[in-house]
């Protein structure tokens, strides 16, 4: 036998994850029982803001009023309904003030006023039926939200006269993270029997179908884990565990199809189930390594941005992604060395097989495809591009807000009481900005500066000062919504007004316009940060100077039909009433950073197996054309089934009542699917036809750099003689040390690489 015909030996990784599996996987049992203990009542320790930016003007205004004026940032609103009896008839005005005593006496609650002590016209509703009390809750989220529970059931309902409801900030929060922890629930009871059944269509054996549901779970509890530790330490979003129940399954899921996949196609060609794990580790381990990798950077670039929002998101996806991986590399080689050929059994498919008739060969339906678009390459790019650009359009014309009430179904108590006082409320009473003033004035100065600021276009009413040792504060009432355009402008005049003293803008707008300026200033380093790390490490898979170039502009291309369709459906209200949300006529400021994070490291997912496995071939026999169509044709139906995997799994997150949800949800499944679908499927064939040889080229320095530390799904490193410079290979079909043909009678090898590659 000579040197390439021997089999490969086992190598140091595949020895360690395989040397004991029994005691592996036990070990990943009690490891997965203690995730399980260390990660229960998370959900209980999560916010639902995180939106503003620490270190912005509006938030150190906002502590600073807290502080000193706990009055003025009321975070509870009790709205009264008088029925049909006007608000200052007499039983009226007295239940209300025993009900605004009542709530004055509770632990954790400050600042209660109400209209009927400051005959306020701005808590007084313009039909005189109803008017408000506010006052405001202390201590953090979660002491909050305790208190809310506890004080919440002897104020809400009927009281003699009036009818309470409850709504306010605090509110609208607390019931945000109640609704998402009960549609989290019930999206993975959606999810995890759908996905079991597309993963027995896509594999047929009931055993391998399990093996990629095993490892999402054990990705999904580990990471809760570690969030658990994490409210330790920082605030993290309740948002974050929908991320973790999408990424968990649908990531662990890729990489096992991944492996399983190519494990199988070991077996076929005859290697023991050792041999075939370390073949497999060699190959598609080397390329799920470097997917999680292309992935946690897509999502460690939200570690950029200052708000916790979008940090948490980073926290969550990066622990899953790498979980994911570790349980793909180590738990799963473990289970295959176990099952060995047992990882066939249970063939379910059989059982709506026709008798007799042969099951189809695989992936020859991929490789037409692949063939076609080759044939008409410049059709099917120009084409394709202009069909996502088209669909991106809409993008152009999104209005950023903030995340408010109207994230709830409309018929959540805190958004019924929002939307009455929107309506029916004279100068949107909570929508109004705040101007902190610090340092010793007089009242001359004082009186001076409201007048400016009355003075101001966009200003409705100026009310205050309330002074306070060296500290006062104006409440100022917009004309307009409390963040619309000239709501924001307002903020920027109330900066640039001159005063005797310093200043500082807080309210809604405020905080809008600050996050803003936060996401714009760090986008670039972010978008920098993601690009930067991702060519180098397709260059590292690939050796090439276009393909990595290719991967970065292609992602960002196949996400424009998810901004486009996110302005079109959640801004602008188009099927709202199918999908059931209420549009605020918005998109909230973190979400756009937040999509295009992870929907690039998913569509990076997706690439990274596409490309490794087109240059395996294009190592092995140095055809570009047939490396192309070779790499579609024993992916396309993996990527596809993944895709839809990951989709099913989004869309059960998107059937959430809370509209951000909804939207990660049901826009990251679309771009997935047109990742895959229609990216992977048309255009990078199309321009990797057009690209021709020259996708693999490289200059000489940066071609030895390769060399010595590039890796590839072959192996080891391709030989200096491999790409532009290489020799044609034998015919395709002809007997070689690469194994035998496979069973697709196109003469396609298996997994002949992993063997040439081994010395």
């Amino acid at each position: 036998m000579t040197e390439v015909n021997k089999p490969p030996r086992v190598g140091g990784w595949t020895r360690f994850v395989t040397a004991r599996p029994r005691l592996s996987l036990l070990a990943a049992l009690v490891l997965t029982v203690l995730a399980v203990l260390a990660g229960s009542g998370v959900a209980d320790r999560l916010g639902a803001g995180g939106w503003e930016d620490p270190g912005a003007e509006s938030t150190y205004a906002t502590k600073a009023l807290e502080r000193e004026f706990p009055d003025s940032q009321p975070n509870l609103l009790l709205l009264v309904d008088a029925g049909g009896a006007s608000v200052d008839d007499p039983a009226v005005a007295a239940e209300a003030a025993r009900i605004t005593a009542s709530l004055s006496a509770e632990k954790g609650v400050t600042g209660v006023g109400s209209y009927w002590g400051s005959k306020s016209p701005a808590l007084r509703a313009k039909d005189g039926h109803e008017a408000l009390i506010a006052a405001r809750l202390t201590g953090d989220e979660t002491e909050m939200g305790e208190t809310l529970d506890r004080i919440a059931p002897s104020l809400r309902g009927r009281h003699g006269p009036v009818e309470v409801e409850i709504g306010g900030m605090v509110a609208v929060r607390h019931e945000m993270q109640t609704i998402i922890k009960e549609d989290l629930t019930r999206a993975e009871m959606i999810a995890l029997p759908i996905t079991l059944l597309l993963l027995v269509m896509v594999f047929g054996s009931a055993i391998a179908a399990l093996l990629p549901l095993g490892i999402g779970i054990v990705a999904i509890l580990g990471t809760n884990a570690v969030l658990r530790g994490l409210t330790e330490f920082t605030d993290v979003s309740v948002f974050a565990m929908n991320l973790t129940t999408a990424l968990g399954l649908g990531l662990a899921i890729d990489y096992a199809l991944f492996i399983v996949r190519r494990f199988r196609e070991e077996l076929s060609t005859g290697a023991d189930p050792l041999t075939a794990v370390g073949t497999t580790l060699r190959t598609a381990g080397r390329t799920v390594l470097f997917s999680a990798l292309t992935v946690a950077v897509s999502l460690a670039a939200m570690l950029l941005f200052p708000q916790y929002f979008l940090r948490s998101f980073a926290y969550a996806g990066i622990a899953v992604v790498l979980l994911a991986a570790a349980a793909a590399l180590i738990l799963l080689p473990a289970a295959l060395v176990l099952l060995g050929h047992r990882v066939n059994s249970l063939d379910l498919r059989r059982l709506f097989r026709r008798s007799g008739r042969p099951a189809p060969s695989e992936g020859t339906g991929w490789a037409r495809t692949a063939t076609l678009v080759m044939r008409r390459a410049p059709f099917f790019a120009l084409g394709t591009t202009a069909v996502l650009v088209l669909l991106g359009l809409p993008f152009l014309g999104v209005k950023f807000g903030t995340a408010d009430d109207r994230q709830l179904p409309s018929s959540a108590e805190s958004h019924v009481v929002q939307q009455h006082i929107r309506d029916g409320f004279p100068g949107n009473p909570g929508g109004g900005l705040d101007v902190l003033a610090e340092g010793r004035a007089t009242e001359t100065q004082y009186a001076t500066y409201k007048e400016r600021i009355a003075a101001l276009p966009d200003v409705l009413r100026v009310d205050g000062p309330l002074v306070k040792g060296d500290s006062a504060y104006f409440t100022v009432q917009p004309k307009g919504e409390a963040v619309d355009d000239s709501a924001q402008r307002l903020v920027g005049e109330l900066r640039a007004t001159k005063a005797p003293f310093d200043t500082k803008v807080t309210g809604t707008a405020a905080v809008l316009v600050d996050s803003k300026d936060a996401i714009g200033e760090q986008l670039p380093w972010a978008a920098a940060f993601i690009a930067i790390v991702t060519l180098l490490l397709v260059f590292l898979l690939t050796g090439s100077v276009l393909i990595p170039i290719q991967a970065v502009l292609l992602n960002a291309l196949s996400l424009t039909a998810m901004f486009g369709a996110v302005v079109w459906v959640f801004q602008d209200g188009h099927l709202s009433g199918l999908l059931g949300f209420t549009s605020p006529g918005s998109i909230e400021t973190t979400l756009p950073v937040l999509m295009f994070c992870v929907a690039f490291g998913l569509s990076m997912d997706y690439g990274v197996f596409l490309l490794s496995r087109i240059k395996e071939e294009y190592d092995r026999t140095g055809d570009h054309d047939e490396a192309v169509r070779h790499g579609v044709q024993r992916t396309g139906g993996l990527i596809t089934a993944a895709a839809v995997i990951l989709a099913v799994v989004m869309i059960a997150i998107g059937t959430s009542r809370v509209t951000n949800t909804k939207m990660l949800g049901l826009g990251i499944a679309l771009a997935v699917l047109m990742d895959a679908m229609v990216v992977r499927s048309l255009l990078v064939p199309a321009i990797m036809r057009l690209t021709g040889r020259a996708t693999w080229w490289a200059p000489g320095p940066l071609r030895r750099f390769h060399e010595r530390f590039g890796v590839s799904e072959g192996g080891e490193n391709p030989p200096r003689g491999a790409g532009l410079n290489r020799q044609a290979a034998p015919p395709r079909g002809a007997t070689s040390h690469d194994g035998p043909a496979d069973e697709n009678g196109d003469g396609s090898a298996h997994a002949g690489s992993g063997v040439r590659a081994i010395r």
